[in-house]
């Protein structure tokens, strides 16, 4: 275990030169499309915590890891160690730590608690082909990660120090990365950053706690990874609205939704279709984001997905998807508003080819009906194929279980 550590500090040193010293052609080529605010000159103010100054404290008692062919359930099993990093308005960031995996210690008061103080992302860890491991575009969900905090006032961190100390736990726990062979399984990767200050008082916190925490998982639904739902759409209910935190990462997006999640299970859907407004337009399918590709009025073959207008979370699959369709070059990719009023008459006129759903969680995830004021709608999406379904699940399985070369991937 010495020489592991030993090589990743000396990966380390020569990955922070890298970003913060050597040529920016290089990194700008290994990491494309790379967001603008991870790639600049613009660096995090006041306190940061350093990559260079984490502190390593192995478990002596390592848990059993899941066998081969032994089934994952999501997000129910956790590796050795976990990483922490505590800030205070004083003293800002202390030193990152990996520590044996093990409860926190919160005081009753926290602010996340009592507040929804908090946010958090979700990536993911996967073994090629050649048995090696890489990171799948995660300076998105750094930069996710870091704009989610600024708008629930929690301390701003530097991004590429983040990813380099993610990136050696992920090193560390590294036999808890599920073999590759079927496609399925990876490492779930969850960074955390909850306001920490023991205080009933409404206002950004002076104390915050960031922790990661790895789970090897399957895949996210039962069944296969490609086997269609059905989707409630009920108007009554609002995930997000405009000038709220819809675009966050944040757990208050989340737990509201469980009660609505419950109904459309009674209702005979397995997931929610969220609508919103008076023209009832789709936003997103469950913690999922949306798209349809159909024929578009205008006689156009069309792969559309709703803007990114503030209630929308960002995904990265869902930028995957765009990135991919475009360098495809076959079918118009549109980034606008779709009402229900629209597909239904898509629908009635034998436009829609497919619709789905995308997230890191489940990837691809197709859909073959929607309830939607007392009528269900059959949506082709499997007649169809679904053709561009398994085409982009298989591309991206093509990177994510490849040998680590392509320009999305960071190995660890």
């Amino acid at each position: 275990m010495g020489g592991a550590i030993s090589s990743t500090m000396a990966f380390s040193a020569s990955f922070q030169n890298g970003l913060q010293v050597a040529s920016w052609k290089i990194l700008a080529r290994k990491l494309r499309p790379l967001p603008r605010l991870l790639w600049t000159s613009q660096r995090c103010s006041a306190s940061i915590f350093k990559a260079s100054e984490l502190q390593v404290e192995l478990c002596q008692t390592q848990q059993r890891k899941p066998g081969s062919g032994e089934p994952l359930i999501f997000g129910k099993q956790f590796t050795d160690h976990m990483l922490t990093v505590e800030w205070c308005s004083k003293q800002g960031w202390g030193a990152p730590c990996i520590r044996p995996f093990g409860s926190l210690m919160l005081h009753p008061a926290c602010s996340a608690l009592h507040y929804g103080i908090e946010v958090f992302e979700g990536l993911k860890a996967f073994r090629g082909k050649d048995q090696r491991v890489c990171l799948f575009r995660p300076w998105l969900n750094m930069d996710r990660m870091l704009r989610s905090s600024l708008r629930l006032c929690l301390p701003a961190f530097d991004k590429l120090e983040l990813l380099e100390c993610i990136r050696r736990l992920v090193e560390i726990d590294e036999k808890w990365v599920p073999s590759g062979n079927e496609r399925k399984a990876s490492l779930y990767i969850r960074p955390t950053l909850i306001g920490n200050e023991s205080s009933l008082g409404v206002h950004p916190p002076m104390k915050a706690l960031l922790y990661v925490i790895l789970s090897p998982v399957g895949a996210y639904f039962s069944g296969d990874s490609l086997t269609p739902i059905s989707l409630l759409a009920d108007p009554r209910f609002v995930r997000a609205w405009i000038g709220g935190v819809g675009d966050c990462k944040q757990g208050g997006n989340y737990g509201p939704t469980v009660f609505v999640q419950q109904t459309a299970n009674q209702e005979g859907c397995e997931q929610v279709l969220w609508l919103y407004g008076p023209d009832h337009l789709l936003t997103e399918i469950g913690t999922m984001n949306i798209f349809i590709f159909w024929t578009y009025k205008d006689g156009v073959l069309e792969l559309v997905t709703p803007p990114l207008d503030g209630i929308i979370l960002p995904g990265v699959i869902r930028q995957s998807l765009l990135d991919l369709a475009r360098t495809w070059g076959e079918f118009r990719v549109s980034e606008r508003s779709v009402s229900m009023s629209e597909l239904l008459l898509a629908l009635r006129e034998e436009r829609v080819l497919e619709i789905f759903g995308s997230g890191t969680a489940c990837q691809m995830c197709p859909v073959h009906r929607i309830l939607y004021q007392g009528e269900h709608l059959h949506i082709p999406t499997m007649e169809n194929g679904p053709n561009l379904t398994l085409r982009f699940h298989k591309t991206l399985c093509d990177i994510q279980y490849g040998d680590g070369s392509h320009e999305w991937m960071l190995p660890v």
